[in-house]
């Protein structure tokens, strides 16, 4: 029910909205500007041929694996396209391999093994991110010499063994903390 309700929304929400897009859309759309003549489908793709909806009802092509039927073909139509496109209508076992490799990279760019082929940009992120790591480096060793200040005294290994026997000293939590670790009859750290 909740369902039925959200989609409802959604439609009655999308009705109003559409009329405004659809308006920005004219009015921003340069492809219906004046100084263009003829079709404005045909003045962004040129003389390619739409053969189908393409992944999102645009006429653009795009290699994509997980899309591989994209709505236009990758080059324009020319004689010898035409030509062996005339050709493949017919019996299939008459074409070489070569026109079946050109009438296949007429309609696409790559293959699926070229698309899947490993670009090695994974090298550039492994870089950049090293040399970002050893910016970060630098800084915290820039950082650590001219902005911060020295430790202070109290941190070295003499001061903090003197607090350490003034807390046996003042016998600080007795009960589960460190004056129980201490033995104060023997003079010493408890086994």
């Amino acid at each position: 029910m909740a369902n039925h309700l959200v989609r409802y929304a959604a439609q009655q929400s999308k009705a109003r909205i559409n009329p405004i897009i659809s308006q920005v859309r004219s009015a921003h759309d340069h492809a219906h500007d004046h100084h263009e003549v003829g079709d404005p489908i045909k003045t962004i793709i040129g003389n390619r041929e739409v053969v189908g909806f393409g992944m999102n009802g645009q006429p653009n092509y795009i290699d994509r694996v997980d899309f591989p039927l994209p709505a236009i073909r990758y080059k324009e139509v020319t004689p010898d396209i035409q030509v062996l496109r005339e050709k493949e209508k017919g019996d299939w076992h008459k074409l070489t391999i070569e026109e079946k490799k050109a009438l296949y990279r007429a309609s696409f760019c790559q293959t699926f093994a070229e698309i899947k082929a490993p670009t090695g940009e994974w090298k550039s992120v492994v870089g950049f991110a090293l040399i970002g790591c050893s910016i970060a480096c630098w800084i915290y060793i820039w950082m650590k010499q001219y902005v911060y200040a020295p430790l202070p005294v109290t941190f070295s290994p003499e001061r903090q063994q003197a607090q350490l026997e003034r807390m046996i000293n003042m016998q600080i939590a007795p009960i589960e903390g460190l004056a129980s670790k201490y033995d104060y009859e023997k003079g010493r750290w408890k086994e």
